[in-house]
């Protein structure tokens, strides 16, 4: 029986993900009996895998699975080394597996998840064993199952950013708010909110930054000076857990001035002030459309916030949960020469 022909190598490479070496001497060891050396792989990398754990893993596939009635979402990120083995369709069908059986077990996070047992086997054997049929590292890095009255979520296509969200509401509108999570899941996505609310903000952040982003608008307007364009107007603050009842006072006694100042008259005053307030607050509230959920302008009508979306749905929507997961953020990656690597597997 022949060894090792170039097409039995793609073959068994398309059917394992494991390394191109790898495939060669398995078909070579087995006489080009395909079978026999998916199995010689099994074996011979069950004894590699501690050694491919100490790879970078990088790369890899989010997975967001939200449960027929909206009320239970699994998001997951399982890690590989390259996105070539996070396009494979045995990778692809890992990231499912796992992703089904945490939602199926309550399995809530990363941690129990290690400590499971799937398909009678303790997780890190599973893990193992698809290690040594992928030929990569594989790493469930993190994994949130959210439950509530209304839960919904958006994976974005290319598999790298993934987005899940809980609410409340009156039960009467729980389609339509299941509906909306999903289309602000799409958002967040997109605009990378960091926490639901300006609330939720942290103080220290919110000074920190209040000092930062003063500091670029007079930045950019030496450059608008130089070249004769109208200023920016410098905030006072930067979010609304800033703006004290006394603070918007305050403004509003300006403004009053400022009209006094110029000869209008009170009697419009009222048509007048309103909208100064309001963009006032728009002014001194620019860190909580950077990072506060609700607070940002609306991708689908950027002429509302998310807040103001919702509300026009139904008042009684209150988002409770968001989390958040993008492929490979905090981890750092090594830089390889992707053709070198192929040309050394081949031994060219």
């Amino acid at each position: 029986m022949a060894g090792a022909t170039p097409q039995l190598i793609k073959e068994l490479r398309e059917m394992t993900g494991a390394g191109m070496l790898d495939c060669k001497n398995a078909l070579n060891e087995t006489g080009g009996d395909l079978d026999k050396a998916v199995q010689v792989l099994r074996e011979a990398g069950l004894g590699k895998a501690a050694k491919k754990a100490g790879n970078v893993a990088a790369e890899g596939l989010i997975s967001v699975l939200v449960n027929a009635d909206n009320t239970k979402a699994t998001i997951l990120e399982l890690n590989s080394q390259t996105d070539f083995v996070a396009k494979n369709e045995n990778f692809i069908n890992i990231t499912k597996e796992i992703t089904s059986f945490a939602q199926n077990n309550g399995i809530e996070d990363a941690a129990a998840l290690a400590s499971s047992t799937i398909n009678g086997q303790d997780f890190a054997t599973y893990l193992n064993e698809k290690i040594a049929t992928i030929g990569e590292n594989l790493v469930a890095r993190k994994l949130t199952t959210v439950s509530g009255q209304v839960v919904n979520g958006y994976v974005h296509a290319t598999g790298r950013v993934g987005v899940v969200l809980a609410a409340t509401c009156d039960e009467a509108v729980k389609d339509k708010a299941a509906t909306l999570l999903r289309n602000i899941a799409m958002h967040a996505s997109a605009m990378k909110p960091t926490v639901i609310s300006y609330k939720d903000l942290d103080p220290a952040f919110v000074e920190s930054e209040n000092k930062a982003i003063v500091a670029e608008i007079i930045a950019e307007n030496d450059e608008l000076k130089r070249l004769g364009k109208p200023l920016k107007k410098i905030p006072e603050f930067v979010s609304k857990s800033q703006l004290t009842d006394e603070a918007i006072a305050a403004a509003k006694t300006r403004f009053e001035e400022e009209l006094r100042a110029a000869g209008k008259p009170e009697k419009i005053w009222a048509n007048i002030i309103p909208g100064q307030i309001e963009r006032y607050i728009t002014d001194n509230t620019q860190l909580d459309g950077r990072f506060a959920l609700l607070s940002q302008a609306y991708v689908m009508d950027d002429k509302k916030t998310v807040e103001q979306a919702i509300a026009e749905v139904d008042a009684s929507i209150k988002i409770t949960e968001y989390i958040r997961f993008e492929l490979g953020e905090g981890i750092e990656k090594k830089e390889e020469d992707f053709a070198a690597e192929v040309a050394k597997q081949m031994g060219k």
